[in-house]
């Protein structure tokens, strides 16, 4: 299963206000940036209603350049796990409504779900992210 719309972030300014001010926390399989959001460079058809049955949660994005891995497929499947295991972490917390979080994954990333997945929750928690 992949992020809700209500979680996703999509969209070159979101991404260019993530790198401008953005907060870096580095690992060896991954770089976390944590920024405050700005709805306002959000895509019109993607801000969320208040009130039509979905909390606010914060927004994630999860990039994974052709180095990673050279084939789609592969990239894919890491994109999805990834966006799980993000899911499971912040979407009954709104008290992280108000950031935007984006993962890029490093070259040679695709050893390992496990190794992933922790590195993940290390840097989450190094962001003072950890539920």
């Amino acid at each position: 299963m992949v992020l809700p719309a209500s979680m996703r972030l999509r969209g070159h300014r979101c991404f260019d206000h993530l790198h401008r001010r953005g907060k870096r926390f580095h690992g060896t399989l991954m770089v976390l940036r944590k920024a405050a959001s700005n709805p306002k460079l959000l895509r019109r058809n993607s801000k969320v209603v208040p009130g039509r049955g979905q909390s606010p949660s914060c927004r994630i994005a999860v990039v994974i350049s052709g180095k990673v891995h050279k084939r789609a497929v592969v990239r894919n499947r890491l994109r999805r796990r990834m966006h799980d295991h993000l899911r499971r972490r912040f979407e009954s917390r709104s008290e992280h409504a108000d950031l935007w979080l984006m993962i890029s994954l490093r070259p040679g990333a695709d050893t390992g779900e496990a190794n992933l997945l922790e590195e993940c929750d290390r840097l989450l928690e190094q962001a003072g992210l950890k539920p």
